[in-house]
Parts: C-alpha cells; sequence; structure tokens
C-alpha cells in the first residue's frame, strides 16, 4: 500500500472526514489516537516508542513481569528495554487506565485502545497486552456493497484479522440510513467510557455489564430500541447463538463476528454451528437411498442459517464470500466442492473480484491434477441419441475413441439425467470436474439419458425398462465412484480425454497396498496426493475390510493402510 493510498491521522476529529474515492479505488484514513495510549506506559517504554519510525504499524506493547518489554509490529518485533518490567510499573499503568471488567479487559476514554491483563491465583495483575485500536476509515470499501445489501452477515476470521475494524466501519456506513444499534461487549467498538467514539458515525452503543450477559443485552436491544441493524463482536456462547437467531427471524439486519478459519470449521464447531443452519442425522428410506446413491445416513443441514452471507476473512485485503449460506453448507454435506467469490485489494488499491465460476473450475484442476481422467469402459443399451449434449447425438448410444478429433470449444447444453441407484452427488462432482451441464431429473419423461449401475439393471426394475420402452440411452456403470462418471459424461459429451493421469496412477498404488497389507505386511504408506483421490483411497482400503488414516500436512498429506 502506498503512501498516497494510507493518510495516517492520530487526531480522530480530523479522520472524520473522507478524502474523496477514485473508481473501484480503495482511499483509507487511519486514525488511532496513538499518543494516548502512550502516555499510560512507563516512561522509559513511551520514550523508544516515539523515537520509533516504525509506531504507525504498531499492533501492541507486551508488558509481563520480571520479562523484558516488547512491541509487536505487523513485521516482527522489538525489544523496548534492557530493564526487566517490575510490578510498580504494571499498577502505574492499572492506575492510568479505566476500570477491569469481568473478562479483564480495560481501555482509555474516548479511544479504541484495549488493555488485557493476566492475573495470577490470588488476583494480582503479572502481565498487561496493551492492544493499539485503530479507525481504519474505508476498510470496509471491498465489502461494502454486501455490507449495504441489508442481508444478515458473518464475518469470519482468526483473531488479530480485522474483524472488529470492518464491524466499525459497517456501524458507520449503516448508520448513515438505519437505525443502527452496537452491542459492544468489551466497548472495543466504539471505545471505552459513555461517550462513544466518533469512528461509529452516527449509530447507537449498548455496553454490556457482562461478557456471559451479552444475550440479555442483543434481546434488550430488539425489543426496547427498535433497531434496523444490530452489530455484534464475537459470537462465541451457544445462548449469543440462540439470540441471533431470535434477532435474525424478526426481521433485523445482523452483522456479526465469530472466530474461525472457514465455513467447514465452524460447520463443525457444536457451539456455533446453529449460526450457518447446523447439521443433523436423517435417515433415508432405502427406495430414497437408491435414488441417491449413498447411505440410508446421511447429514443434513438443521434449519435455515441465522447469516445469509458468510465471509472468511483471509487478511485485511483479501476476502472469501460465501453469498448463499444453506447454499454452501448444503453443497460441504453432500460432497460438493464450494465456489465462493473471492475479492482482493491489490498494490494499487484496485479491487479485484474473482467470481464462483472461475474458482470452481481452477479448485477441481487442483483435486484432480488438472487433467481429464482416463476412458474406462462401460456399457450402453439402448438407440437412442443425447441431442442436448452438443447439438448432434453419437447415433448408436454406443462409445467410440475420440483422440484423434481435433479439441475445439464447444458451447454445450444442459443434458438432463435420471439416475437409478447412482450417487448424485458424486455424479454432480464429475460434472463440475469436467466443466460439463446437466440437470438430475426425477421424471424420466424429461430425461434425455438414464444413467444407473451394473447390478441395478440386471434386476431391470420398472424405470429402466421404461426407459429402454422409450428408446432412452441407457448408460450402465461397473461401479458408483465418480472415474465411471466422468468417463460416461466424456462419452456423452464427446470430450477428448488424455491416455495418462495421476488419479489413474494413484488408485493403481492403493490396490498394490492393499495386497500387501493383505499378504501379511503391517501397513503401507501410499505416496502425497490430494483430498479427493484421498478420499478414493480410503473408500478402496474399507472395501477391502482394513483400516485406513490420513497423515502429514497439505501438500504432503498421504494415506496409512493398515490391519484392524
Amino acid at each position: 500500500m502506498t503512501d498516497d493510498q494510507v493518510i495516517h491521522q492520530d487526531n480522530v476529529q480530523a479522520a472524520a472526514t473522507l478524502v474523496p474515492e477514485q473508481p473501484n479505488m480503495t482511499t483509507l484514513q487511519i486514525s488511532d489516537d496513538l499518543d494516548l495510549l502512550l502516555a499510560v506506559l512507563p516512561d522509559r517504554i513511551r520514550e523508544v516508542l516515539e523515537q520509533s519510525e516504525r509506531k504507525g504499524d504498531l499492533i501492541e506493547i507486551v508488558m509481563d513481569l520480571g520479562r523484558l518489554p516488547e512491541a509487536r509490529f505487523s513485521d516482527g518485533e522489538l525489544v523496548l528495554s534492557k530493564h526487566e518490567i517490575t510490578a510498580g510499573d504494571l499498577q502505574m499503568v492499572v492506575k492510568r487506565v479505566g476500570d477491569f471488567g469481568a473478562d479483564n479487559r480495560a481501555g482509555i476514554e474516548r479511544t479504541l485502545h484495549r488493555i488485557s491483563a493476566i492475573r495470577n491465583r490470588k488476583g494480582e495483575v503479572i502481565g498487561l497486552t496493551c492492544r493499539v485500536g485503530r479507525a481504519v476509515y474505508g476498510a470496509i470499501e471491498i465489502i461494502k456493497d454486501i455490507v449495504a445489501s441489508d442481508r444478515s452477515i458473518l464475518l469470519l476470521g482468526r483473531p488479530g484479522v480485522g474483524k472488529t475494524t470492518l464491524l466499525r466501519e459497517a456501524a458507520r456506513l449503516r448508520g448513515e440510513h438505519k437505525r443502527v444499534v452496537i452491542v459492544d461487549t468489551s466497548n472495543e467498538i466504539a471505545g471505552d467510557g459513555d461517550i462513544p467514539h466518533p469512528a461509529i458515525g452516527r449509530s447507537r452503543r449498548m455496553q454490556v455489564p457482562d461478557p456471559s450477559l451479552q444475550h440479555e443485552v442483543m434481546i434488550e436491544a430488539v425489543e426496547n430500541h427498535m433497531p434496523e441493524v444490530i452489530i455484534i463482536d464475537e459470537i462465541g456462547r451457544e445462548l449469543e447463538a440462540v439470540a441471533a437467531r431470535t434477532i435474525a427471524e424478526r426481521g433485523v439486519q445482523l452483522i456479526g463476528t465469530a472466530h474461525g478459519n472457514n465455513l467447514e470449521n465452524l460447520l463443525m464447531n457444536p457451539t456455533l454451528s446453529d449460526l450457518v443452519g447446523g447439521i443433523e442425522s436423517v435417515t433415508l428410506s432405502d427406495e430414497e437411498a437408491r435414488r441417491r446413491g449413498t447411505q440410508k445416513s446421511v447429514l443434513e443441514r438443521r434449519a435455515p442459517p441465522t447469516f445469509d452471507v458468510l465471509i472468511e476473512i483471509k487478511d485485511r485485503q483479501h476476502m472469501v464470500i460465501h453469498h448463499d449460506v444453506a447454499e454452501a453448507v448444503d453443497a460441504i454435506l453432500r460432497g460438493r466442492s464450494l465456489a465462493p467469490e473471492e475479492r482482493c485489494v491489490d498494490e494499487k488499491g484496485a479491487i479485484k473480484i474473482r467470481h464462483a465460476e472461475s474458482l470452481a473450475r481452477r479448485e477441481h484442476a487442483n483435486d484432480f491434477g488438472g487433467r481429464p481422467r482416463k476412458r474406462r469402459e462401460y456399457t450402453v443399451h439402448g438407440s437412442g441419441s443425447v441431442p442436448a449434449a452438443n447439438g448432434h447425438g453419437n447415433g448408436n448410444g454406443h462409445a467410440h475413441d475420440y483422440e484423434d478429433e481435433e479439441e475445439t470449444s464447444v458451447k454445450r447444453n444442459t443434458v438432463r439425467v435420471y439416475t437409478y441407484g447412482v450417487g448424485q452427488n458424486r455424479l454432480r462432482a464429475a460434472a463440475n470436474s469436467l466443466n460439463v451441464p446437466i440437470q438430475i431429473v426425477d421424471n424420466l419423461s424429461v430425461a434425455d439419458t438414464v444413467i444407473t449401475l451394473k447390478n441395478y439393471y440386471r434386476q431391470q426394475p420398472a424405470p429402466i425398462q421404461e426407459a429402454e420402452r422409450r428408446n432412452i440411452p441407457v448408460y450402465i456403470l461397473r461401479s458408483n465412484t465418480v472415474t465411471q462418471m466422468e468417463q460416461c459424461l466424456i462419452d456423452i459429451f464427446h470430450i477428448p480425454s488424455d491416455p495418462v493421469d495421476v488419479f489413474e496412477e494413484a488408485m493403481r498404488e492403493t490396490q498394490e497396498g492393499i495386497q500387501r497389507v493383505l499378504s501379511g505386511a503391517d501397513d503401507v504408506i501410499l505416496s502425497p496426493q490430494s483430498a479427493a483421490i484421498r478420499s478414493q483411497q480410503h473408500q478402496l482400503a474399507r472395501a477391502a475390510n482394513l483400516v485406513s488414516h490420513s497423515y502429514g500436512r497439505e501438500p504432503y498429506r498421504r494415506v496409512r493402510i493398515f490391519r484392524k
């Protein structure tokens, strides 16, 4: 970020007026009132920081009893004195700041700084973390359109990534046109003291006497003050999640934050999963399980999500956005790849957006090595064609070799597929991997083709017989795997395929490893593979009645196979 993009001001009043923005550019103004924070520190520490050229990047000052004081910056740390911190140093700071609450946090009146205490078992302060609070005007530009859309938004990210800064900016932005109430549990959004910091604009702030009462203040805000928007920081308890759902169901826009890295982490968090709908185990009927091609017990979303949009904050200039939380959660539970929107700010301050479609193609390419799968054999019955695939059918419904055909860019129409006993989630994943349009239908009369498994075709159920009477092509897979489905779609859509790929080699290695364990080996460790390939390796091991686990970190994570 260049100097003309960030205007650093120590006076918050001067920072209240924004610089006119250029199209597609983010113009930031930073107000930190740093001198007021430095004034509460011991003299020897304050003098070093005042002379430092890096104080504009200061994040926090750490003072622990019997240790050297440290300043933490965005790019490293700095020892502030050769003298250790004494009990007198800590008491001096404690007397100069406001009262500590039940959460061991205090502040400096009308500033955004936060002082957090570490106490011993007797309740005495033995450590302090003095965190710099900054009002970053313009930080919301990257998601301004989403915040202004009246949809409830959950900001997800690790500690220190900038969630509270975005909340403060969202309060200022929405306060210009809506009735906004901030539930400020630790006085971190609007600062310490009874007069809120100017950075929240026209929004009103409700303080929380005890962190355990945050959920009660959330409900009180709705019932007593008629807000159109409620802003909450750090939803971390089950009662707060329940209160958030109550607020959202009353038609109030809710903007909140929670700790976590991504949507998958949040979904598996038993305390907070209700924010995105929660999960529960559902038992399907035999017919429904056969139609879906899944086990009878599956995981489903329990309820509509509390939040409409979820934003994963990777850093201050990089965010991943799930515009439809319900759809994203369903995709995770059904094994489909997510395709969120990605936004980032480049070195010139311009906002770059990569849309879901391109991200989905990239993720599938990464999962499977970026190359199409090797062709496998399957059977096609019926003399009908599939005209929707690319404007012409194959005439006889049989597979043939397209390796010599010139690879051209073809605009393909959607093929309507009726499945019987085939895993629909896997079929969708196969279609996404090949980037071909399919629509899974429940009515055979509108289907262009039928896909089933070999053992089901032998039984000649009524839908298969009806398809053959209607002369609809019936594709028969040998196994219910993504690989078989991809090969089927390759022939339906006339896609040329390469003769070699990483997936084939990985499956061969897995089969060899299984045979070695069955022959007496204690265990076999396979080569590192992507998550999608490892999933197939685990399935092969389970089918052989063996145990398999994944070990290591990406990109070196691998599967180990051994006996029970």
